[in-house]
């Protein structure tokens, strides 16, 4: 018990910490959420990517209970494109990879309480024969909503950063934008570089292609808290089951302050 009281004044302060060297710097960022799979169900390979159903649901209902301003990424790119700071409390959520378990587990939570998110899917694996992944049914019931946009996560699962090909690169980024409002008949216009690793020349690529914006993970000192295109997120993890962990992730200074750490 002593141990836990420590843990949690120590997160206090880091916070207070965090929050007061972001303010004296500009550094506020709209925390955007970054969920992979929610589902009863872990395993070792994954488990740091897993989210329980009750615990996915807790979250979602600590935001809405405590009013957060749950926006979707297209806004957050608008107030970074305008250089304009957030309202209080916005955050914004989002998946990585179009697990099925999006659609049977978070997808009706998100109903429930009215949250919108994105969903970034890898192409060639939608309704793959594993069964593990969306499919095309599935994604338009969701799309149709109005609460989820569907944003493109390459063709397949390699890092781009490890493709050499100069024409592969660009199928899997602008090929892949096609292929999805192919399908979707929409617009798509948000990215998820795989891995969250990019490149100059990637991120380039990605406003050639006309995506509006693309989601990284934590990037370091070296990208502006106001690039659309290098948008940073945080990851959430089982650790998340405390809502205090929960919370501090929503601070909107968590990324500052583990970019400030590093240094």
């Amino acid at each position: 018990m002593l141990r836990k009281r420590r843990l949690i004044f120590i997160s206090c302060i880091l916070i207070i910490a965090a929050i007061f060297f972001s303010y004296a710097r500009g550094l506020y960022m709209v925390p955007v959420l970054m969920y992979h799979s929610v589902n009863p169900k872990t395993n070792q390979q994954m488990r740091s990517l897993i989210v329980s159903p009750e615990s996915f649901e807790r979250q979602m209902r600590f935001l809405k209970s405590q009013r957060y301003n749950v926006v979707t990424l297209e806004e957050v790119s608008r107030l970074m494109h305008d250089k304009k700071k957030a309202p209080p409390k916005t955050v914004a959520i989002s998946f990585d990879d179009g697990f099925k378990d999006n659609y049977i587990y978070a997808y009706p939570v998100l109903k429930k309480f009215g949250l919108p998110a994105t969903i970034f899917v890898i192409y060639n694996e939608v309704g793959r024969p594993q069964g593990d992944r969306l499919n095309w049914e599935q994604i338009r019931e969701m799309q149709a909503s109005g609460l989820i946009a569907i944003g493109s996560h390459t063709l397949g699962p390699e890092p781009l950063i490890d493709i050499k090909s100069e024409a592969e690169l660009r199928r899997q980024i602008i090929d892949s934008k096609k292929m999805f409002e192919e399908r979707l008949k929409t617009p798509v216009d948000g990215f998820c570089y795989v891995g969250g690793l990019f490149t100059p020349h990637i991120k380039e690529l990605v406003k050639e292609a006309g995506y509006k914006y693309a989601v990284a993970t934590a990037l370091g000192r070296d990208y502006s808290s106001y690039d659309p295109y290098a948008i940073k997120r945080v990851r959430v993890s089982p650790s998340s089951d405390n809502l205090f962990d929960f919370w501090a992730r929503l601070s909107g200074y968590y990324n500052s302050f583990r970019k400030h750490k590093r240094k």
